[in-house]
């Protein structure tokens, strides 16, 4: 069931008209069934190899908060090589036969592990990564071990954010079910507001774009220099716009019901560094790999080399999170590179931050050429194979000369662009500048839902984070 699908509107419906005419102590498990059906809709054994996980952290949980030392170091082992495990197993294991199977072959022999066939389950990185957090955080005495399993599973499973984040910290959420929401206009009028621009996003901008990205990328050998530049930008409006449009959804459709999930993204094309961009572009897995994986390798507290590896190593893992192929290993590979540079440069050259901070035109061309890196790094994240990316390279150093993608005519590309400038001009008054359009509820309302209607592109296509 996706969010841009008639389907899931019905059912939000009917769920949320449901959540306010109940009682209070009986909402949670109405959201519990809700976020049952809403995974099982996807793949029905999906929800058996969930509840595996949900089991052992709960009683993981219980455990760590009751003992100390050895045996808590146990049981927090115990949870995470569950989680981690299941991870390999569904996403990671015919990645690690390809890999067995190539370097025995290098070898001279053949080594190849047994066949095993599965299917990845929706959003098993952002739920096994939302579990852990748990665990990690009653270890360290941040949180209490949740008594009710059914609040627990309904910690792991709540349905807004269950398949594509965001990736929430069991502080900010546990206690939230247990509070009453009743029904506020104003609330319900802002969550409504966000879950269209979501939809906008998804339907309107990322699902057009698609129709020139998708076929550019398909056939790369026959396009022109201008047209695989132009495809590259495209993408990566593409990926913003559908995953932050999951986000927005995900976070609106809570919202109404008075559930309070944690920003995803800020306007992170206007960002003048990398740093800065991974301060904006997916908050809650950047937090996440910053709070459990760079501090605990120490973070920049230690040598400037061992700092250097500590940057490496989060991004590797964040590639490698994205996907089981070796493009997101480059692809997270790069952006540590670009980070290791950057944070070179300013120990050489320590004036150039402050500068940027005093010239206007510095800091668009900083934005700039943030963006210009960004999008390289997308060329690698969209192309699966090596021989793909090399088709890319070659096409855009020697392509043919004309300038329009095969796959679009003028007034597509027209409107494309418009919707992209459009959208940059949005993001810009509303994130940089402080300022939005304070028109009323209705008139926004039916103004996003008349673009959706006429100018969205209803292929339901899936969410491109659903296969993490």
């Amino acid at each position: 069931m996706v969010f841009n699908s008639l389907q899931f509107l019905v059912f939000f419906g009917i769920i949320t008209s449901a959540y306010f005419l109940l009682q209070p102590k009986f909402r949670w498990f109405l959201l519990l069934a809700a976020s049952c059906y809403f995974y099982m809709a996807f793949v029905p054994m999906y929800l058996g190899i969930l509840g595996f996980t949900i089991i052992i952290d709960y009683f993981a949980g219980i455990y760590l908060e009751r003992f100390q030392g050895l045996q808590k170091k146990l049981f927090l082992a115990v949870s995470l090589a569950a989680n981690i495990g299941v991870l390999a197993i569904f996403k990671y294991y015919h990645f690690i036969d390809q890999n067995v199977v190539w370097l025995s072959e290098q070898m001279g022999t053949h080594v190849q592990l047994p066949v095993l066939e599965m299917i990845l389950p929706i959003g098993l990185s952002f739920h096994t990564f939302q579990a852990m957090s748990y665990t990690i955080e009653v270890y360290r005495g941040h949180q209490k071990a949740e008594r009710n399993f059914g609040i627990y599973s309904l910690y792991v499973m709540f349905y807004p954010q269950l398949v594509a984040g965001p990736i929430e910290r069991p502080q900010n959420l546990l206690h939230q079910f247990y509070e009453v929401h009743r029904w506020d206009w104003n609330r319900v009028k802002s969550g409504l507001l966000q879950m269209a621009a979501g939809i906008f996003k998804k339907v309107v901008i990322a699902d057009r774009l698609a129709l020139l990205v998708d076929p550019t990328y398909a056939h790369l050998q026959d396009q022109s220099s201008g047209a695989l530049v132009l495809a590259a930008v495209f993408y990566s409006f593409q990926i913003y716009c559908d995953f932050s449009g999951y986000s927005d959804v995900a976070i609106g459709a809570a919202r109404v019901m008075g559930f309070k999930l944690m920003d995803n993204f800020n306007a992170p094309y206007f960002a003048k560094s990398l740093p800065e961009f991974w301060r904006r572009w997916h908050i809650s897995l950047s937090t996440w790999f910053k709070d459990y994986v760079y501090f605990s390798l120490g973070g920049n507290r230690v040598s400037v080399p061992k700092w250097y590896f500590n940057i490496m190593v989060v991004f590797v893992l964040s590639g490698i999170w994205h996907g089981a192929s070796w493009n997101f290993v480059i692809w997270g590979a790069l952006h540590g590179i670009f980070q290791v540079i950057g944070l070179s440069i300013n120990r050489v050259f320590p004036s150039l931050a402050a500068e940027a901070q005093k010239q206007v035109w510095i800091q668009w061309a900083y934005r700039l050429f943030t963006f210009i890196l960004v999008t390289f790094a997308w060329v690698f994240f969209r192309l699966n194979h090596f021989s793909e990316v090399k088709q890319f390279f070659q096409t855009l150093l020697h392509g043919k000369s004309d300038s329009l993608p095969l796959a679009l005519n003028v007034s597509e590309l027209a409107l494309s662009l418009g919707l992209i400038i459009s959208l940059c001009w949005w993001e810009y008054r509303r994130k940089i500048l402080g300022r939005i359009q304070n028109w009323p509820f209705l008139f926004q309302f039916s103004l996003l839902a008349l673009a959706i209607y006429f100018l969205g592109v209803f292929s339901l296509k899936q969410f491109i984070y659903f296969q993490f």
